[in-house]
């Protein structure tokens, strides 16, 4: 693989950037690594970029040797620039996943004790594998179903926790710990009487009575664990508590409630709201972050919810997008303090709509 300087003019759909290009701007116009489209000539165009730096890679330049080495995920993700690989091998194993953990579920049920080791192994493939696709963070929801809610939403949350842990530069031991502990959140589902838990309609005041004591009963679960750490095992105790005292189990406020819990609160929330529930239907991811950053202010660690948004709101140039009104259109420029308001250029007409000024419109999701 290297790199050459290839004029505008000359430049073929489908080049892939060899560095960001930058134009007098904080942020790149155009990322590295992204794909050339006509959309991105014109950008170029009108930024008056007259060069542009060129990945030269070609897999079947490779020795006989070298391809016999490359297995058939290999060749097809250096082809494909990785992200379709990438994407294909995570639903396979989430997927996986979630039929792993609804058997750990039932063997709950029954009354037999978690296997903690067994479901560190389930959750850590996940957390790497999406950290090298960050676009799976905004779909992430898109899984989830009513009838398996309680799977889904487990091993989101721990997902979703163990990244925000490596965002905010926990050592990998942590990471681990971190991930587990939000998979194991709300494993106590399994003890709270299933004609609670699977009701299809509202909650009465005793239903949500009877459903917050799932938190004690998931600390009794893995109560005995030498595999988790103890500050772990009060952070899934305490992942329903705020910082401004309107949580529970216990409403607890502030230094009171583990950091670790407050990980694991910002990714339990960020994926309950952004899923269908019996009484709810689900909401843009982006829409959801900015509620929790704004609306929901001094309940979260701002750390924490600072972590989610560069994983979820950062969308490389070109990123196509649906918008809230229906349009759809590429990123064309992200906003450093704005992450999840970027300019975009409507696919239709081409106007550039600046998110950041425009507040009543939002990204609704990614199109694939």
């Amino acid at each position: 693989m290297y790199q050459t300087l290839e004029n505008l003019e000359e430049l073929r759909l489908g080049s892939v950037l060899a560095e960001d290009i930058l134009v007098h701007t904080k942020n790149p116009i155009i990322r590295k690594d992204t794909k050339i489209t006509r959309e991105h000539i014109q950008v170029l165009r009108a930024f008056n970029v007259k060069k542009v730096p060129i990945i030269i890679e070609n897999v079947f330049s490779r020795t006989e040797d070298e391809i016999n080495k490359l297995n058939e995920e290999q060749v097809y993700a250096i082809q494909n620039k990785d992200e379709p690989a990438i994407q294909t091998n995570f639903v396979k194993l989430y997927n996986d996943a979630i039929i792993s953990f609804y058997k750990e579920f039932s063997s709950w049920e029954a009354g037999i004790k978690v296997d903690l080791a067994k479901l560190r192994n389930i959750i850590m493939p996940l957390v790497e594998r999406a950290m090298d696709d960050k676009k799976i963070f905004s779909y992430l929801n898109s899984f989830s179903s009513l009838d398996n809610y309680i799977a889904h939403h487990s091993i989101a949350v721990g997902i979703i926790s163990g990244a925000i842990a490596k965002k905010m530069n926990y050592p990998p031991g942590m990471i681990k710990q971190i991930a587990t502990a939000g998979l194991l959140a709300d494993i106590g589902m399994a003890k709270v009487d299933v004609k609670i838990r699977e009701k299809k309609s509202y909650l009465t005041e005793a239903d949500f009575s009877e459903i917050k004591k799932h938190t004690i009963y998931s600390l009794q679960m893995i109560q005995d664990s030498p595999l988790l750490k103890s500050e772990l095992k009060l952070a899934i105790f305490q992942h329903h508590e705020r910082l401004d005292g309107s949580g529970y189990p216990k409403g607890e406020k502030m230094d009171n409630i583990s950091v670790y819990s407050q990980i694991i609160a910002v990714a339990d929330v960020y994926h309950a709201m952004t899923s269908e529930r019996v009484y709810r239907a689900k909401s843009s991811s982006f829409k959801v972050l900015e509620m929790i950053k704004e609306e929901e202010f001094g309940k979260y660690n701002i750390e924490a919810v600072h972590a989610l948004i560069s994983l979820v709101g950062d969308l490389p140039i070109s990123t196509r997008v649906h918008l809230s009104d229906g349009r759809t259109g590429e990123v064309v420029f992200s906003h450093r303090d704005s992450q999840m308001r970027p300019m975009i250029r409507l696919t239709e007409t081409g106007q550039i709509i600046d998110l950041a000024a425009k507040r009543s419109l939002y990204i609704e999701n990614i199109i694939e």
